[in-house]
């Protein structure tokens, strides 16, 4: 009884633990901070939920065989070629269960792709290693690349210990702002190579093609900083090109945007520089 009690405890100890470390961990998809990240997050659970059930009656039954029917207990298997219903049974019951999975995905597929009636429109197009927003009617354009406290420490012979570097390889010096509640569109291209724009708290990722335009939407309910990376191999420095997001309340943003409207001409110069790539020392 005691040791039935030890193994009790210890059992419960072991999925506390194992709680804890999925949340420090991440080892479930993340919940995010949009309503398509939290969509994605209960089709996710949803599937996952179906899968284990599914786990459970197959590998049960194998067992339950394995102990019940095994040949040391006198178990002698059937001789038969086929069956109409066992056949319809396991043709069936999967197609329903692909339906039950199908109706919830394909809604939230098609509101994740309804990029009408936003708010507001960004331009992002990826160069080899950095981004470019514009604010489609508003005049502001600049471009996005990795902070240099974060390039000073990658270089090799530097000294610099990461560690030391807050959010090393995932700061910027422009971040991309956004208000609080509008729903933002955005462009999304290339031009160069192939790109990939991912946040995941977002719960959404996108493929920056040259030539081609891809769209996507966001509305973020929660002020705070979001940030990425580039999640398309897109060339030697493709690990240095993060993405920072950064939600602002409306009147926030208000002066943010007021601010940049008024050196605006600063930021095409800079924009224009930016286009020359940074003298970097080879890796």
């Amino acid at each position: 009884m005691i040791k039935l009690k030890q193994l009790f405890a210890g059992g419960t100890v072991l999925t506390l633990m194992s709680g804890i470390a999925q949340a420090d961990y991440g080892l479930n998809l993340p919940v995010g901070v949009t309503e398509t990240s939290k969509q994605v997050h209960d089709l996710h659970m949803l599937i996952l939920w179906v899968c284990v059930a599914i786990g459970v009656v197959v590998f049960g039954a194998m067992i339950y065989s394995m102990i019940y029917h095994r040949k040391s207990r006198g178990a002698v298997a059937s001789q038969f070629h086929e069956s109409m219903a066992a056949e319809l049974v396991w043709t069936i019951i999967p197609f329903i269960i692909l339906i039950v999975m199908a109706i919830p995905a394909t809604k939230v597929l098609i509101e994740m792709h309804d990029t009408s009636e936003a708010d507001m429109k960004i331009k992002v197009t990826g160069y080899q290693w950095k981004w470019r927003y514009e604010y489609v009617g508003e005049g502001v354009d600049f471009f996005s690349t990795l902070d240099v406290a974060s390039n000073e420490a990658r270089q090799v012979g530097s000294e610099i210990d990461p560690a030391t570097v807050e959010n090393y390889l995932l700061n910027v010096d422009n971040p991309l702002v956004l208000p609080v509640g509008k729903k933002v569109s955005f462009l999304l291209t290339a031009s160069d190579v192939i790109h990939s724009w991912w946040v995941p708290d977002f719960g959404w990722k996108k493929d920056a093609i040259p030539g081609y335009i891809n769209e996507a939407w966001v509305v973020v309910d929660k002020p705070g900083i979001y940030r990425g990376q580039c999640a398309e191999l897109c060339g030697r420095d493709h690990g240095f090109m993060p993405i920072v997001v950064e939600v602002k309340s409306e009147e926030d943003y208000a002066a943010w945007l007021a601010e940049q409207k008024s050196g605006v001409k600063g930021a095409k110069i800079a924009a224009l520089d930016a286009l020359n790539p940074r003298d970097l020392k080879d890796n």
